[in-house]
């Protein structure tokens, strides 16, 4: 019997750069965001989750160079 179920996808949360995320869904550039709000839209309008997700699951998100907290100012 084999499972179906689609792969979630990889969503990556780049190291800021003059405060500024890049964000990438399964390799492909979707967007920069500079806060959490910002993040959370982006991933709303790609379907992948609500605005009320939290954005610290590590299975949801990979984050490089620094957490869900790291928003250095731009």
């Amino acid at each position: 019997m084999n499972d179906e179920t689609p792969a979630r996808p990889r969503v990556v949360v780049e190291e800021p750069l003059d405060g500024r995320r890049r964000v990438r869904v399964d390799g492909k550039d979707v967007g920069v965001v500079v806060t959490p709000d910002e993040l959370r839209r982006l991933l709303t309008r790609a379907g992948l989750t609500d605005e009320a997700a939290p954005i610290d699951d590590p299975n949801l998100i990979d984050w490089q160079g620094g957490g869900p907290d790291d928003w250095p100012a731009a």
